[in-house]
């Protein structure tokens, strides 16, 4: 099932598989800082993409906290996958919304050096790594109506997520930020 809601600011709000998307030129994978998959969306990720997903990460050496990298796609419908870092949940005191901010805005800066006009975005960090959905929704929200505006050539960011309730706070945070609170 997908539920969209309207796009504001370029940004689109999708529930159901990010793996899916065929309209995406690049897919968002949340990522662990090994990039050689694990559960979760990087786990449906890399099962859809295929073997030679895990292939290219495993030259890439991995990636730190809040950075992000990018490869070929393998089966997915789109061309490339951007593996994200996003910070484990530590009480909201070690910097996790900066690390959250930044993995967003490397993301959409990957997507446009590679010309990507739109990009699939997951909710990183809110599963195994516990970042609160609601904090993280007006972060990712924020960050990536930020980097778009900066990086013009992505046009159309779509978040999809899984779950109501995660739906129902990234549309609250869209919705503020229409609003400007």
């Amino acid at each position: 099932m997908t539920r969209t809601s309207p796009a504001a600011y370029g940004i689109e709000l999708l529930l159901g598989d990010i793996t899916t998307d065929a309209e995406a030129d690049a897919i968002v994978n949340a990522a662990n800082p090994s990039l050689l998959g694990g559960g979760g969306v990087d786990g449906a990720i890399h099962r859809a993409a295929g073997p030679a997903l895990l292939e290219e990460c495993r030259v890439l050496g991995g990636c730190d906290t809040g950075d992000a990298r990018i490869t070929g796609a393998g089966r997915l419908p789109a061309r490339h996958v951007i593996h994200a870092v996003g910070p484990v949940w530590r009480g909201g005191g070690a910097g996790e919304a900066d690390l959250l901010a930044s993995c967003y805005r490397r993301s959409i800066e990957l997507a446009a050096g590679a010309g990507c006009a739109v990009v699939a975005l997951p909710a990183i960090s809110c599963g195994i790594y516990g970042y609160p959905v609601e904090e993280a929704a007006g972060v990712a929200v924020g960050a990536v109506a930020g980097a778009m505006a900066e990086f013009p050539v992505v046009e159309r960011s779509r978040f999809w997520l899984f779950g109501d309730a995660t739906y129902a706070a990234f549309d609250r945070a869209l919705e503020r930020l229409l609003s400007g609170r």
